[in-house]
C-alpha cells in the first residue's frame, strides 16, 4: 500500500535540478502538478517546484498554518475589532461602560492617594505629621456645628447673628436690590 502522500509536511528529496539531492518540506500544494516547498536547513529557498523532481519521504513535519492567531495578536487587528465592537454598541452597553469606567477610575484614585500617602510617611516623618495636624485643623474650621441650645433658649456665644455689613446713608445694602422700573405704555 502507497502511504507517501502529498501533504502540507511532507518532507522530500529533490531528484534532479540545482538543488539535487537535497531535503525540502512542503509547505503548500499549489496544484496537482507543483507545490510550494521549503529547505531552511539544506538552504532550498522557498519556491514552486513541480512534483517530478520531488521524491516523498516517510517523514511528516507538523506545522500549523496560524496566520490568523498571528494577525489577532497585532494592535492593527485589535484596533479593528475594537472599532467594530463599538459601532454594535447599544445605548444600555455605552452606559455600563460608563459606570465600569467610573467605579475602574475611583479604585485607582483610591490606590494612588494610600500609594502617596505612604510615600509621605516614609520619606520623612515629621513632614507627614505636620500635613496630618494642618489637614486636621482645616478640617476642624471647615466643620460648622450643629444648632447648640443652650439653657433658657439662647444661642451659644459663638453661634450670635452677625450684624448686616454697614453701609453709608442713603445706599441700600447690596443684598437688597431696588426693583426696576416698570415701563408704561402698551406693548407692541
Amino acid at each position: 500500500v502507497f502511504r507517501r502522500l502529498v501533504e502540507v509536511g511532507r518532507v522530500a528529496c529533490v531528484s534532479f535540478g540545482p538543488h539535487a539531492w537535497k531535503l525540502v518540506v512542503i509547505v503548500d500544494v499549489i496544484d496537482q502538478n507543483r507545490a510550494l516547498v521549503d529547505g531552511p536547513c539544506t538552504q532550498v529557498r522557498r519556491q514552486t517546484m513541480p512534483f517530478k523532481c520531488m521524491q516523498l519521504t516517510d517523514f511528516i513535519l507538523k506545522f500549523p498554518h496560524n496566520i490568523n492567531a498571528k494577525w489577532a495578536a497585532t494592535r492593527w487587528a485589535k484596533k479593528i475589532e475594537a472599532r467594530e465592537k463599538k459601532a454594535k454598541m447599544t445605548a444600555f452597553d455605552c452606559y455600563k461602560v460608563m459606570k465600569v469606567r467610573k467605579m475602574r477610575n475611583r479604585l485607582i484614585k483610591i490606590e494612588v492617594k494610600k500609594l502617596q500617602k505612604a510615600a509621605l510617611l516614609k520619606a520623612s516623618p515629621k513632614k507627614a505629621l505636620a500635613a496630618k495636624g494642618t489637614a486636621a485643623a482645616a478640617a476642624a474650621t471647615t466643620k460648622v456645628p450643629a444648632k447648640k441650645i443652650t439653657t433658657g433658649g439662647k444661642k451659644a456665644p459663638a453661634q450670635k447673628a452677625t450684624p448686616p455689613p454697614k453701609t453709608q446713608k442713603g445706599q441700600k445694602a447690596p443684598s437688597q436690590k431696588a426693583p426696576a422700573p416698570k415701563a408704561s405704555g402698551k406693548k407692541a
